[in-house]
């Protein structure tokens, strides 16, 4: 489903047709890193596991796109990933109405507690999600990752 926003842009169900665009705003957005688990395959593989709850928008007349948020669950908890605006598209309230796309899909699937992550020195995205409501945990919850690969950037 396509519906306008703001200033003419549109916001969709985000498509595997839409991964090379995706892809070349990751690698232009400060605070965001590209992984090899952003490849075309592994987004295929996390678009089927949660269809319909990740979405990009697209300003008409302009190439690319200029926003995107996925969403994604394990049953229990929902995540949010890449949610990314244009710098000049910022303040228009489209990172906020990505992000609402997403919650609302996300509790029509049941889940009832969401989750996203930032990088440390992402302080623009610290900001973002404190202006929304969200709330740092960082004194209560602390991250542990391990890589299965070898490939740091996996």
């Amino acid at each position: 489903m396509t519906r306008p926003v703001d200033a003419g842009v549109m916001i969709a169900t985000m498509t595997l047709d839409d991964h090379p665009d995706f892809v070349a705003m990751m690698q232009r957005t400060p605070g965001v890193v590209l992984r090899q688990a952003d490849g075309r395959e592994a987004t295929a593989r996390y678009l089927a596991r949660n269809p319909g709850m990740s979405f990009v928008a697209r300003w008409p007349g302009r190439s690319g796109i200029v926003g995107c948020a996925m969403a994604g669950h394990d049953g229990r908890r929902g995540y949010l990933q890449h949610v990314m605006v244009e710098p000049e598209c910022r303040g228009l309230g489209l990172g906020r109405q990505l992000t609402e796309r997403c919650l609302q899909a996300l509790l029509a699937a049941g889940i009832e507690k969401v989750h996203l992550d930032t990088l440390a020195d992402n302080t623009a995205a610290h900001q973002f999600w404190t202006h929304l409501g969200w709330s740092n945990r960082n004194a209560e919850i602390v991250r542990f990752s391990r890589l299965l690969v070898d490939d740091p950037n996996a």
